[in-house]
């Protein structure tokens, strides 16, 4: 059986590890490439980076921050927001990272998926879905995919995008519930679930940790892959190495490291 991943997710606005509940007052809690290490170091499986703020302000990655990641972990890492073209990917890639999420653009430039895969191998190309709950009638499975962090409605339905974006190229799922963002309240069971029997790539939820039961039901219930956590170790609730210690007594397969 394939172990389950755990990922900590690393909001970045102007250089510092930022975190607020569904995108909105947020807070700075530190260094990047400092908290990066001490996760690494904490027996995390991988990490993800998203510059918050690259796309509304109309500027690349920051790829200084990349690199310097890269030079300090020894670890797998994916990096988002500021991605606008191949070349983008190009050098996020070559600064060090093992995975590009595209989100809006994929949406809005469905061929850069395939563009992408066909270039760097579909393993390097994640998608990002931001879905929300919605009775809007082009959306049959309940959810609905928002883009420009939330901003945006597009009447695209979240399970019909997700099978499209595999048959385009990509390689993984990350599916963050917007309703449940930084709430610590447990993951979107129901939506990760359906995702998850819709498309044969690996799928990671994301979107409401707050306790190692929240990662225990978002495996054994909705099959998740891997799961993003955020708040619920940032603010020091828990460690990583507590949290597998948790999964692994649940009899959730997981790297150890103690």
């Amino acid at each position: 059986m394939l172990r389950k991943r755990i990922i900590p997710c690393l909001d970045v606005r102007n250089r510092k590890v930022t975190k607020g509940i569904r995108f909105q007052n947020n807070v700075d809690l530190g260094d990047p490439v400092e908290m990066a290490v001490a996760y690494s170091e904490g027996g995390c499986d991988e990490l993800v980076f998203y510059d918050i703020t690259a796309s509304a302000e109309g500027r690349r990655i920051d790829l200084d921050m990349v690199k310097e990641v890269g030079r300090a972990v020894r670890i797998p890492f994916a990096v988002g927001g500021g991605i606008r073209n191949l070349q983008d990917m190009y050098d996020v890639l070559w600064a060090g990272a093992e995975k590009v999420s595209v989100n809006t653009l994929a949406v809005e430039h469905p061929e850069i998926i395939s563009d992408g895969a066909r270039q760097f191998g579909r393993q390097c190309i994640v998608l990002g879905m931001d879905p929300v709950r919605t009775d809007d009638p082009r959306c049959p499975s309940g959810y609905e995919i928002t883009t420009r962090g939330f901003r945006q409605r597009t009447g695209i339905d979240a399970i019909e995008w997700a099978k499209r974006a595999v048959d385009l190229g990509v390689g993984e799922i990350v599916v963050n519930s917007v309703d449940a963002d930084g709430t610590r309240e447990g993951y979107e069971l129901v939506l990760t679930r359906l995702v998850a029997e819709a498309v044969s790539v690996p799928v990671v939820a994301s979107g409401g940790a707050g306790t190692p039961q929240h990662l225990i039901d978002v495996f054994q219930k909705a099959l998740a892959d891997a799961a993003i956590v955020a708040s619920m170790v940032h603010m020091g609730h828990y460690t990583i190495q507590q949290i597998k210690e948790e999964l692994d007594k649940a009899g959730v397969p997981v790297r150890k490291k103690w």
